[in-house]
C-alpha cells in the first residue's frame, strides 16, 4: 500500500516540481536582469517547510502544497503578481528603483513572458537530449495487412506500401505515422506512398475511435486500419548529433503545442468531449503509470508537461501570465496603463475562470479517485 502511494507520489513530485522551477526561474532571472527586488521564490503554496534567505534579500522556500509556485516581487500584492499601488506609493525613491511596476513596459512584458519562454526551453532540451543521447527507435512505416472497409482500404493503400510522407511532411518511421495519424480524427491526409518503385499519392482522413491503453485509460485517437508486423531486422535505434537533436526538439515541442491548439479547437467545435482535461489528480496518475516505464519516458513527460503548462500561461486570462501581457498590449496602445479598478475587475474575472476550470478538472479527475479507493 505504502510503495504503491509512492510509486505516485514520487514521480508526480518530480515532474510537477522540476516543471514549476523552471517556469518561476525564468521569471526570477528577467526581473533580476532588470533590477527587480525579488522577495520570495516559492516551490507549493501555503505553509513553508523549508527555505532560507540569499545575499539579495530573497527568500527561497519549499511549502506544502506541491501544486505550483510563484515569484513575489517587492511590490506585489501577493503571490499571482497582482501589483499593489499602495505598497509602491509606500516606497521611498531608493526603494521604487527596485519595484517591478518602476520598470519600463517592454522589461515588464519580457519579465512576465520568461516564465512560458522557460517551460518551452525546458522541453526543448529534455527532447534533444533524448534525441541525442538515447535515440529513438525507427521502424520504416510499411504497411504489412490493410484492414476491410477502413479508410486505409477506401483509399486505395495496399499491403507493402511504404508511406514516405504525410502532407509534405516526411516520414521516417511508423511510429511517427502513427502519432500524426492518431491526432487527424476526422481530418482529410495526403499520403506520399511508394509502391513497387513508383510514388503515389493518397487520401485518407482517419476514423476517431476509443483506444485502451495498457493502463486502462481511454482515450480517442484517429486510425486508418493499418497494421505493421515488427520484426527485429526491421527495428533500428537512431542517435542524433548534437545540432539535429535540437532541431527535433523544437519540432516536438511544436508538435505538442499545435495538438494542444488542435484539441482545444475541436472541444470549441463540438468535435471532442472535454473530459480528457484533467487536473493534478490525472497528472499524479499519468506520472506514476510512465514511470513504471522508466526514467527517460518520465523525462519525456515533463517535457510535454512543460509545454502544456507554458502554453497554458499565455491564454489571456487575467491572473495568468498571458493576461498579464494582455494589460501591457492595452498600455501600450492606450498610452497608459488600465486604471486600477479595470484591472481589479480583471483579476477577478481571471480568477473565477482559473477557479472553475480547476473545479471543472477535479470533476473529470473523480474516477480515478475512485479507482484508488477500490471503488471504481
Amino acid at each position: 500500500m505504502i510503495w504503491s502511494f509512492l510509486s505516485v507520489l514520487l514521480p508526480f513530485l518530480f515532474v510537477l516540481t522540476v516543471v514549476v522551477f523552471v517556469h518561476e526561474l525564468g521569471h526570477f532571472l528577467v526581473a533580476r536582469w532588470c533590477g527587480v527586488k525579488v522577495q520570495a521564490f516559492s516551490i507549493g503554496f501555503g505553509r513553508e517547510i523549508w527555505g532560507f534567505n540569499d545575499r539579495y534579500g530573497t527568500r527561497w522556500r519549499l511549502a506544502w502544497i506541491p501544486l505550483g509556485g510563484y515569484v513575489k516581487f517587492v511590490d506585489d500584492e501577493n503571490g499571482a503578481s497582482v501589483p499593489s499601488r499602495d505598497a509602491l506609493q509606500r516606497m521611498s525613491a531608493d526603494e521604487r528603483q527596485g519595484a517591478f511596476q518602476s520598470k519600463s513596459l517592454g522589461q515588464r512584458a519580457a519579465i512576465v513572458a520568461a516564465g512560458p519562454i522557460a517551460n518551452f526551453l525546458l522541453a526543448i532540451t529534455i527532447f534533444a537530449g533524448i534525441f541525442a543521447i538515447v535515440g529513438v527507435q525507427i521502424t520504416l512505416a510499411k504497411i504489412d495487412e490493410v484492414i476491410a472497409d477502413g479508410p486505409a482500404a477506401r483509399a486505395g493503400f495496399q499491403p507493402g506500401d511504404i508511406i514516405v510522407a504525410i502532407d509534405g511532411r516526411r516520414i521516417q518511421s511508423f511510429q511517427e505515422m502513427q502519432r500524426i495519424v492518431s491526432t487527424s480524427a476526422d481530418q482529410a491526409l495526403k499520403f506520399d506512398v511508394e509502391r513497387g518503385g513508383l510514388r503515389l499519392t493518397l487520401t485518407a482522413t482517419p476514423d476517431r475511435r476509443e483506444h485502451e491503453d495498457r493502463f486502462g485509460n481511454k482515450i480517442r485517437i484517429g486510425v486508418i486500419g493499418i497494421r505493421r508486423t515488427t520484426q527485429a531486422q526491421d527495428m533500428e535505434f537512431q542517435r542524433h548529433g548534437v545540432l539535429e537533436s535540437i532541431v527535433l526538439g523544437v519540432r516536438e515541442t511544436q508538435f505538442v503545442i499545435s495538438r494542444t491548439l488542435g484539441y482545444l479547437k475541436d472541444v470549441v467545435l463540438g468535435r471532442e468531449a472535454a473530459d480528457q482535461l484533467g487536473g493534478p489528480i490525472r497528472i499524479a496518475e499519468v506520472s506514476g503509470q510512465v514511470a513504471s516505464n522508466g526514467f527517460i519516458p518520465l523525462l519525456n513527460l515533463t517535457a510535454i508537461l512543460s509545454v502544456s503548462i507554458g502554453l497554458l500561461n499565455l491564454f489571456p486570462i487575467p491572473l495568468l501570465d498571458g493576461g498579464h501581457l494582455l494589460f501591457y498590449l492595452m498600455e501600450a496602445i492606450r498610452r497608459k496603463p488600465l486604471s486600477e479598478r479595470t484591472q481589479e475587475i480583471g483579476f477577478r474575472i481571471g480568477l473565477s475562470l482559473v477557479l472553475m476550470l480547476m473545479i471543472y478538472a477535479t470533476f473529470n479527475d473523480l474516477p480515478i479517485v475512485r479507482k484508488w479507493i477500490g471503488l471504481g
